[in-house]
């Protein structure tokens, strides 16, 4: 390529650069011409999951750039969360402390222009939101190979706050450490999901290494730093924040290991056209009873994707379901489905409808 032709191809992306400058100004703009008149009719609801949902699903669907559907979906998040801070800077309670894999979830659904709140357990992430001292939160609800977090999902139980939005987080593991070396590691960090999640390469490269099981992995970090011989199991932010090597990358057993979040809200989220439903559910303790409680789900054509069971801890085995299905709880089969289920359950309680997971 001649010089003159380079030349010619950073002067149009630099008339480029301008043109995207000036239509971020003005949507600028129009993020906070929205603030004013939802302030003025006493809105406060300045952050509509359902319609991100639809913006970014929008943004994939008429995607035709190199760029990648969600590289695409993920800059213009960026976009909404600087735009929607003109409004209303929100704050997140998340299971820290920072560098956490749900801290990256966190700003995964939001954007970087979030303030993001540690807390050191996910009862407290709960308390957070209940008492608004948070927006919202972010807990960790399931992983694709070592199942439910049952600490989430036991808070549902007695919490009145609903479920407003779900985020996937592919998990990438790394051995972090001060030590160049790994016959330098004499203990290990980690959450016990991690320690889960790596056992094969734990075996096969550190097989007598000492495994100390903590609450978070950017807390296994943190000790990691500090302590000669330590290593840890945890992500790459982690890592960055407290200065370590990494020793061997995505050591994860799965390369598809992904996690799934939930936030968590006071909120009451609309229909976005592509949503998940969450109940929680319980019946009394006979042959076929969940099959009978469940049976309007086919009958109406709901799509069931997820049951799980946990003790109720009201009476020795005795269970409650957590039950998700396609839909939002004002589609009309979705409705009809549900009163049937209301009717024969000994506990029925809707846990919250919410945009599914726009970016992967």
């Amino acid at each position: 390529m001649s010089k003159d032709a380079l030349l010619n191809i950073r002067k149009r992306i630099d008339k480029i650069d301008a043109q995207i400058q000036a239509l971020l100004s003005e949507r600028a703009e129009c993020a906070f011409e929205v603030a004013k008149i939802k302030t003025a009719a006493g809105d406060t609801s300045f952050y509509r999951p359902d319609r991100e949902a639809q913006v970014l699903q929008r943004i994939k669907d008429r995607n035709t750039s190199l760029l990648s559907d969600d590289e695409m979906a993920r800059l213009f998040r960026e976009i909404m969360s600087a735009c929607l801070a003109l409004e209303q800077p929100l704050k997140v309670a998340f299971l820290g402390p920072d560098g956490s894999y749900t801290q990256s979830a966190a700003l995964k659904q939001f954007g970087h222009s979030v303030i993001t709140v540690p807390v050191s357990a996910i009862d407290e992430v709960f308390r957070e939101v209940e008492s608004d001292n948070a927006d919202y939160g972010v807990v960790p609800v399931e992983n694709s190979t070592e199942g439910m977090v049952n600490h989430s999902m036991d808070m549902f139980i007695n919490s009145s706050l609903k479920i407003c939005g779900e985020v996937q987080l592919r998990i990438h593991h790394h051995f972090l450490s001060k030590e160049s070396d790994l016959k330098n590691v004499t203990r290990i960090y980690s959450h016990q999901q991690s320690f889960a999640q790596c056992r094969e390469w734990l075996n096969l490269n550190v097989p007598s290494v000492e495994r100390i099981v903590i609450n978070s992995n950017s807390e296994a970090a943190r000790l990691a730093s500090v302590e000669k011989g330590a290593a840890a199991i945890a992500g790459e932010i982690a890592g960055e924040l407290y200065s370590l090597e990494s020793l061997a990358k995505n050591i994860e057993d799965h390369s598809d290991n992904t996690t799934r979040f939930l936030v968590i809200s006071k909120l009451i989220t609309e229909a976005s056209g592509s949503d998940k439903t969450s109940l929680l559910l319980s019946t009394p303790n006979k042959p076929g009873a969940l099959y009978t409680l469940l049976e309007p789900l086919q009958r109406s054509g709901v799509s069931m994707t997820r049951v799980e069971s946990r003790p109720s801890k009201q009476g020795v085995w005795e269970y409650v379901f957590f039950v998700d299905v396609e839909g939002h709880v004002s589609d009309e089969k979705v409705k009809k489905a549900l009163s049937e289920i209301e009717k024969n359950a000994a506990m029925y309680k809707v846990l919250g409808s919410y945009p599914r997971a726009v970016i992967s």
